[in-house]
């Protein structure tokens, strides 16, 4: 049997897109958790360039880079297929992917650790994008129609995170302006596949708070 490993830490939505893969396609794996603070050898012999998690280790080779595994994990293990198989609606995937994490989380990240003029200005950078994912979502239950795929994979963290920081007071979307991303949230989260394998609420949430604070009290220091 394959032997698969997932070094990761129990926070990262970069991680836990690779989690929610390989269990929708029903692959066992070994759990590593990470300690970035002191990152141990098998982290740094694994991914020497960048020295970040998620990293797949698939028969002692390893992957890194959270899309580029979801790729890896797609062309491997044939079972439930995250991209489609026209060309185009692939590109299309991909680009929605990258969209997440080049323009949507940068802006959401900015609304979170910010104030003032620079907030309201990730403010409008995180409305136009959302805007952006409501276009896209028209006629659609998921990014990937029917059924969740690898859209739906990159940007699902925006789900379990929206969430959170509305309860450290950080209310990211108005849900009633974005009515598909809303439903398209809910209905990401109602799958068990996908439900099971969120963090623990309460100490994500108290681990954003404290990242707040620590931001916000390096811009206003006392």
């Amino acid at each position: 049997m394959a032997e698969v490993k997932l070094l990761k830490t129990w926070s990262s939505h970069f991680a836990l897109r690779v989690v929610w893969a390989l269990k929708l396609k029903g692959v066992q794996f070994d759990s590593i958790e990470e300690d970035l603070s002191n990152k141990s050898p098998l982290l740094l012999q694994h991914n020497p360039v960048y020295k970040k998690i998620p990293v797949l280790v698939h028969n002692g080779r390893a992957i890194s880079e959270s899309l580029v595994i979801l790729e890896y994990i797609d062309e491997t293990w044939k079972q439930y297929p995250l991209l489609p198989d026209d060309p185009y609606e692939r590109a299309r995937a991909r680009f929605w992917a990258k969209f997440s994490d080049d323009k949507v989380f940068p802006s959401i990240w900015g609304v979170f650790i910010k104030q003032g003029k620079e907030q309201e200005e990730a403010f409008a950078q995180v409305f136009e994008n959302f805007s952006f994912l409501e276009e896209e979502l028209k006629g659609k239950k998921f990014f990937g129609g029917e059924k969740i795929g690898y859209a739906d994979l990159a940007l699902g963290w925006i789900a379990e995170r929206v969430f959170e920081l509305e309860e450290i007071g950080v209310k990211v979307i108005e849900k009633e302006k974005f009515p598909l991303v809303s439903a398209w949230m809910q209905e990401f989260l109602k799958v068990p596949v996908i439900k099971e394998s969120l963090p623990p609420h309460e100490k994500l949430v108290t681990k954003m708070r404290g990242i707040r604070e620590k931001y916000l009290g390096a811009a206003h220091p006392k």
